[in-house]
């Protein structure tokens, strides 16, 4: 069972559920950040204030708060039930990516790179007693020499920051030094799109340009396991109970051809996390899919394409047993 969401009146950057899977927020390039009731697609509100596209949003483990990155060069915090800004962090660049740390005390962000201003990833502590009352400095922010970096997410070990880059190398941050303790430098060919952990943050799954994801071991940067595809790559996730991952892409929109759009090429793409065999598709987008993410107790899947759609899927009771995989189109 699948729905299709069409609040955005744009094409999507990024979506994420709630720890608990019962909401699913979206952002967009139309500046407004939604947020749906998974279960069963319906809007439940919106976060109103950015005045550029929404490149980038996370929600911590309690429901409690929202972060976004935008366009704008403005990073917000949200009250998530509420929809109110509680607070806005203002730099001279655009900021391309946030994400909470395992606490939710703390928030690393990217900002671009442009205009003479560095690329830079700072890291903010989060008042969690008086969400409007927020330190306006970082508590540390670093300038990653060399290629400069497109995602992140904090490490399961303490006070480190995983990065994927625009070369497409992998790091790792010391978040209060800025020093690289770590790098894979060819993990991909190409720019690194999306960068999602495991639960248990023990491993990490990046997706990129070069047409390939990849796993890759969260203390060594080892690549595990790698997926290669005929098509660009934008975003790259991890099943929950289930040995697959899923990824999604397609050509740029600038590129699109009515010969690629009756070809596809647009669907979320299952492959088998051990044995790195394609399993099936599943379509739905008209255009790229530009993010994906998976329901936290494995239930299903959301993805968010360049056709300004949010897709929610609900996996049959067939998807859970050992032979058939549920509503995803078997390859021959």
């Amino acid at each position: 069972m699948n729905r299709r969401l069409s609040r955005h009146e744009r094409s999507l950057t990024q979506i994420r559920y709630n720890k608990d899977g019962d909401l699913l927020f979206s952002c967009s390039k139309d500046h407004v950040i939604n947020v749906w009731f998974s279960h069963n697609g319906e809007r439940l509100g919106t976060y109103d204030g950015h005045n550029g596209t929404v490149w980038t949003i996370d929600v911590d483990s309690q429901s409690r708060f929202l972060v976004s990155g935008s366009a704008d060069n403005e990073m917000r915090l949200w009250e998530v039930s509420t929809g109110k800004c509680l607070f806005v962090w203002e730099f001279p660049t655009a900021v391309k990516r946030v994400a909470f740390n395992e606490e939710d005390d703390q928030i690393v962000c990217i900002t671009e790179q442009r205009m003479g201003y560095q690329g830079a990833i700072r890291v903010f502590d989060v008042n969690r007693d008086d969400g409007r009352n927020q330190d306006t400095e970082p508590t540390s922010i670093f300038h990653p020499i060399g290629s400069k970096p497109t995602v992140c997410a904090f490490s399961y070990m303490p006070g480190m920051i995983l990065t994927g880059h625009e070369s497409g190398k992998v790091a790792l941050f010391d978040a209060k030094t800025g020093e690289e303790v770590l790098n894979n430098e060819r993990a991909h060919m190409d720019i690194v799109t999306d960068l999602q952990l495991s639960e248990d943050r023990s491993y990490f799954i990046t997706s990129s340009k070069d047409k390939t994801a990849r796993i890759h071991d969260a203390k060594t940067l080892t690549v595990l396991k790698t997926f290669s595809t005929e098509t660009p790559l934008n975003s790259a996730a991890l099943a929950r109970g289930a040995p697959y991952v899923l990824l999604g892409g397609g050509q740029e929109a600038m590129s699109v051809t009515t010969t690629s759009l009756r070809q596809g090429k647009f669907e979320t793409r299952f492959w088998h996390k051990i044995f790195e065999e394609e399993v099936g598709r599943v379509k739905g987008h008209f255009g790229p899919l530009n993010t994906i993410a998976v329901h936290p107790a494995g239930m299903g899947y959301a993805s968010g394409g360049e056709d300004g759609f949010v897709r929610v899927h609900h996996f049959d009771e067939s998807y859970f047993k050992a032979k058939p995989y549920g509503d995803i189109e078997i390859l021959d």
